[in-house]
């Protein structure tokens, strides 16, 4: 695996060094949301020695290239997405957990009252949920 995730890593411009590698490896065999910390423990239960700063930099260069999307749930809380077709999320704040769910589509935009002479660029949707 490890030779097709170093050439995703070369096409979108990042060098393949042995820890990204390892980082891409654990990442992209399936769509996921994580935290750096989630991430950095699987590395570790993996055999993998990675530190801490070294992770948070691969992710950072990860979404400066389009890699993975970095999703800003709280001042407290930040996940990555490796699926980074546009979707929005629900988010569980009891469980923790983030949900893919589907796009929202134009025709749910259009009682949204936006400020005249701008049109919506992008939508970024996360809707937090409760347990009952």
């Amino acid at each position: 695996m490890t030779s097709t995730h170093a050439l995703k890593l070369k096409n979108s411009g990042v060098y393949p060094t042995a820890q990204r590698l390892a980082i891409a490896d654990m990442l992209f065999d399936r769509h996921q949301h994580f935290t750096a910390d989630s991430l950095q423990e699987a590395l570790i239960f993996n055999g993998i020695k990675v530190s801490k700063a070294t992770v948070y930099n691969t992710l950072k260069l990860f979404v400066e290239k389009g890699l993975v999307n970095e999703l800003v749930i709280d001042s407290q809380k930040c996940f990555y997405d490796t699926n980074t077709s546009h979707h929005h999320h629900f988010y569980n704040i009891d469980t923790g957990e983030l949900t893919d769910i589907e796009s929202i589509t134009p025709k749910m935009l259009e009682s949204l009252s936006i400020p005249e002479g701008t049109t919506i660029d992008n939508i970024d949707l996360v809707v937090r949920l409760r347990n009952h």
